[in-house]
């Protein structure tokens, strides 16, 4: 039989649903890191200092009591920049008892944490679910037994591995963190990380590519022509492939490159950051998401008719993705944008 060709092709968006939430982050800069990691600066990364735990403690509880007098809305709450589960003297329970009558009156209707693989345990996780917590995002940066010797992040593949099943063991959300262009690290070896990444059922993931930051020991090795970064087109290219393998595993990827605060950019010595790096590779994975259509439709498209709150991921950054679809045989012209909450290809 032959295959027949199809005249209109009707098609979502392949990002899972997001839910639109304000999260509240409480910093918590190197707080229970065992050692500092090759390519980390907290201070630019957060934008925050480190400051005593009781301090941190003592501020969260009252801008929460302040928050819940002026707003009515309902938000998350995030432990960052630290190794949560490991912090002393058992505040990762004190920290979570503080928020739990606003997470009880519904004020807060979620609370994640990040953490180290190798810093939890099942029995762990479980008292911290009691407590009120609901997701664990896991500081994994690679899969890769290479990289993460070269990086000297303490913990093996099977751990990082073992770390994600403990998550889910716990009854607990599953957040997987990223770092492509890892010393060590190849694009092969990224793409297998994605591979592993989607096998573990993660709710949400960040893909962080790296950058090398002043003052840290990165930025030494780099100085000695021990590290090159990727390329910006080269992690666009990657993890483009990346993310659109996650959203068809149903992974919601929450972030893309680093935020844009004034320290970092300044802190910056070499690397792939970009202010836009989120879009460029957004509009790289609906791309790559549009060709397999067309491919599907089974001739060339003559005109594409897409949702209107993705034309700038679809034009790209500075309509940069103009030419990729002209590949395809879409000119500019072929692009309609329409009110529906579908892709529409025509044959």
């Amino acid at each position: 039989m032959h295959s027949q060709k199809r005249d209109t092709l009707v098609f979502q968006h392949p990002a899972p649903p997001v839910e639109h939430k304000r999260v509240w982050p409480v910093f918590l800069p190197f707080a229970g890191c065992p050692f500092r990691c090759v390519y980390c600066s907290q201070p630019e990364l957060t934008g925050q200092n480190p400051k005593p735990l009781r301090a941190v403690y003592s501020n969260l509880e009252q801008s929460l009591n302040l928050a819940v007098k002026k707003s009515v809305h309902s938000l998350g709450l995030a432990f960052y920049g630290g190794t949560f589960t490991a912090l002393p003297n058992a505040w990762p329970e004190r920290f979570l008892e503080c928020v739990q009558a606003f997470k009880q009156s519904g004020f807060l209707t979620h609370i994640r944490c990040s953490t180290r693989p190798d810093a939890i345990t099942v029995p762990m996780l479980k008292r911290l679910k009691a407590l009120g917590l609901d997701m664990v995002e896991l500081g994994i940066q690679s899969f890769d037994e290479h990289a993460l010797t070269i990086s000297g992040r303490g913990y093996t593949r099977q751990q990082a591995l073992d770390a994600c099943a403990m998550v889910h063991d716990a009854g607990l959300e599953l957040g997987i963190q990223l770092m492509p262009g890892l010393p060590g690290q190849t694009p092969e070896a990224f793409a297998q990380d994605i591979q592993a990444a989607c096998a573990q059922q993660a709710k949400v993931a960040r893909l962080y590519p790296c950058v090398v930051l002043r003052g840290t020991p990165l930025a030494r090795i780099h100085e000695r022509g021990g590290y090159t970064p990727w390329a910006q087109d080269s992690v666009v290219r990657e993890l483009g492939q990346g993310l659109l393998q996650l959203w068809k595993a149903g992974t919601t990827v929450i972030r893309i490159g680093l935020a844009p605060e004034q320290d970092l950019q300044n802190a910056i010595i070499a690397g792939p950051w970009h202010p836009a790096m989120g879009q460029l590779v957004r509009s790289r994975a609906l791309f790559l998401a549009i060709a397999e259509k067309c491919r599907e439709l089974g001739s060339t498209p003559r005109e594409l008719h897409c949702p209107e709150r993705y034309h700038s991921d679809v034009l790209g950054h500075k309509k940069t993705m103009l030419s990729e679809y002209e590949s395809l045989g879409l000119s500019a012209k072929q692009l309609r944008f329409h009110s529906s909450s579908d892709f529409v290809l025509l044959r």
